[in-house]
């Protein structure tokens, strides 16, 4: 199998790279990612003018992506700076808006922000068991209930809700401003929100959405993913970096052979971690991408910690400072694990699977 990047997908790797090279150093990383509103308005605008959310939607939704692999180039180049622009909260919009058939030309001009209301404080994976329910109300449906860690949410201009109706999950969407949303910044950068539903008016998009839901979850999984793995190789060059140039008894420390043995360890991992990443990006779509997007999760995440613990221990003090980058890298790649199925969750996911 060829791996290489298509002339299109690495003009797009391209270009997003120049860009977030030149307007996304740490500096202004840090501040954008830790002040209110935890990103950028001005850069999000600029990336979606430089087209970065029509590359997360299909050609057949009115964008020119959508694939996996396009995915991939897209989160990668994200990681590599941990960029906090609220590109998952698209993505998994999109996913739901191409189930339900719905017009996506303001998510992919930037002009609407989209966040998918979706974990529960009780419930964070399994809309199954998730507790927000819609009833009818004349012609059109009312929300209750509350949903947790919206990422996206604090900023979002219309919410996709999953909720039960009839027992089973449904995809709904309202406004923002009909819900109460309460935005906040989280400890690795970005911003999510708590939404709270009280008799909410919504409108139903897709009634028995588990599929759709399965399909959404697969592809912000491979996101998070490729994200990891793009953080995972600034981190691990931060890490030579300091090998190198980092000096105890006379000589650097890279040349001390139990660092080194380490150093190959790590990047054997990440290697791993990016392999399992193409094979969910490769299946995308597909009936397997269910069973791949837990495995993939799992690994990565295991590995994300890793990386995370590892270049902290090999760095020493200085890496836990806020100045070195390497913290927040340590931070990010811990916090991975957690957003849309831990590696717990996902173990759980895969056992069952085989066993149905």
């Amino acid at each position: 199998m060829n791996f290489d990047l298509t002339d299109d997908r690495q003009m797009l790797s391209d270009s997003l790279r120049r860009y977030l090279a030149d307007n996304y150093g740490m500096e202004h990383r840090n501040k954008s990612a830790y002040e209110a509103p935890f990103h950028d308005p001005k850069a999000w605008t600029e990336l979606a003018a430089l087209g970065i959310p029509g590359a997360l939607v299909s050609e057949e939704a009115g964008g020119y992506g959508g694939t996996g692999f396009d995915i991939t180039v897209v989160f990668e180049e994200l990681g590599r700076v941990l960029c906090p622009e609220p590109f998952l909260a698209t993505l998994l919009a999109s996913r739901l808006l191409s189930a339900a058939g719905a017009d996506q030309e303001a998510l992919i001009e930037g002009a609407t922000r989209y966040a998918v209301a979706f974990s529960e404080i009780d419930e964070p994976y399994d809309a199954a068991f998730m507790s927000t329910t819609a009833r009818a109300s004349g012609d059109a449906y009312m929300l209750d209930g509350r949903k947790t860690a919206v990422y996206g949410g604090h900023v979002a201009d219309t919410l996709l809700v999953i909720a039960q109706l009839d027992g089973k999950p449904a995809v709904f969407q309202t406004e923002a401003s009909a819900a109460t949303v309460t935005g906040y910044g989280m400890m690795d950068g970005g911003g999510a929100a708590e939404v709270v539903f009280d008799g909410t008016p919504a409108t139903l998009l897709i009634a028995d959405a588990e599929a759709a839901i399965t399909d959404m979850l697969a592809a912000g999984r491979l996101a998070l993913c490729a994200e990891a793995v793009g953080a995972m190789d600034t981190a691990n060059a931060l890490l030579l970096d300091y090998l190198k140039t980092r000096k105890q008894f006379g000589t650097v420390i890279g040349k001390f052979q139990v660092l080194q043995h380490r150093a190959v360890d790590l990047l054997s991992e990440i290697e791993q971690a990016r392999s399992m990443t193409i094979a969910l990006a490769a299946c995308l779509g597909e009936p397997e991408a269910a069973r791949t997007s837990a495995m993939a999760k799992s690994l990565v995440g295991r590995v994300a910690r890793l990386v995370g613990e590892e270049t902290i221990q090999m760095q020493g003090g200085i890496a836990m400072t806020w100045e070195y980058a390497s913290s927040h890298y340590a931070k990010r790649l811990v916090m991975l694990d957690h957003q849309l199925g831990d590696t717990d969750a996902c173990e759980g996911e895969i056992v069952r699977s085989y066993a149905a």
